[in-house]
């Protein structure tokens, strides 16, 4: 089996205080030609989390800073945020559905 098949995208991302956490795709979608990503911080795996077999993770969208590099913003349409996060809880759901 090919190694690199399963090799995980890491993102160091800062937010808007200057704060650097890093974070690991999870899952990623083109809907209506917008990149969805959702991700999950390496740093922060709470043991109720684990306990609960549940992980909390963040839906972060592709877009354009003013230079027109790649950058990775909030969805702050909640129409919008609730189709995204609908589409990857089935997608997960679909995922764990499999586990045994």
């Amino acid at each position: 089996m090919n190694d690199n098949e399963f090799e995980s995208e890491y993102y160091t991302l800062t937010d808007e205080d200057g704060n650097e956490t890093e974070f690991e795709v999870v899952g990623s979608a083109e809907l209506d030609g917008i990149e969805y990503y959702a991700m999950v911080s390496t740093e922060s795996e709470s043991e109720d989390e684990e306990e609960d077999g549940m992980i909390e993770y963040v839906i972060l969208k592709r877009d354009k800073d003013e230079d027109g590099e790649d950058i990775f913003v909030t969805i702050d349409d909640d129409d919008e945020f609730d189709r995204v996060a609908d589409y990857f809880d089935d997608l997960f759901s679909e995922e764990t559905d499999y586990d045994v």
